[in-house]
């Protein structure tokens, strides 16, 4: 008897530099990541509706994102999923963090996310490993984060990979402030 089986293989996940034909589909997966990460089934943060909407259009808006990604100082990467829908992004680019220790020409990886349905799998550490591995190639010094400061899980991971509290900064979504940790990983002894 002679049978055959369907195979049904998910489509590989690839982790890649953004393009900027990805500015659409970047633009609405940071402003789905932002959402489920602080909207109401997330950390629920009550952020007022018209700063949270003045917000999401200057942070998370397509021409934005389009500026970042033809930005040589920044750097994105995103997890496609085989099927062109994207899961995940890491970006980092010139520090702009209020610290007195940050230098011209340190970089900060100023946001890592992904969509919930595809946490706990180790695609953040990756993405995270990847986003430093840059990082370190483009400046052998210190390396900047910011993170909020509730988020526990993050600072954990971010501890992990050599990074300290060293401040605190108010982090503006509108006219909102979220208090923030600042981290640092120190330059490597020589």
């Amino acid at each position: 008897m002679n049978q055959t089986t369907a195979s049904t293989t998910a489509p590989a996940l690839t982790i890649r530099p953004a393009r900027p034909e990805d500015a659409t589909a970047l633009s609405a997966l940071k402003l789905a990541c932002f959402r489920e990460t602080f909207g109401a089934e997330g950390f629920a943060i009550p952020y007022p509706a018209a700063d949270l909407a003045r917000f999401e259009v200057e942070a998370y808006g397509e021409p934005t994102v389009a500026r970042e990604l033809a930005n040589p100082a920044h750097m994105s990467w995103v997890a496609d999923d085989g099927e062109g829908n994207l899961l995940a992004y890491a970006h980092a680019g010139p520090s702009k963090l209020p610290h007195a220790d940050v230098r011209e020409g340190d970089l900060e990886l100023y946001q890592l996310y992904l969509r919930r349905a595809a946490q706990g799998g180790g695609l953040g550490k990756q993405l995270l490993d990847i986003a430093l591995g840059w990082m370190e190639a483009q400046r052998p010094g210190a390396l900047w984060l910011g993170v909020w400061q509730g988020n526990d899980r993050a600072r954990h991971v971010y501890a992990g990979r050599g990074f300290e509290v060293v401040g605190e900064y108010r982090f503006a979504v509108g006219d909102w402030f979220d208090e923030e940790f600042i981290m640092r990983r120190a330059i490597p002894a020589a």
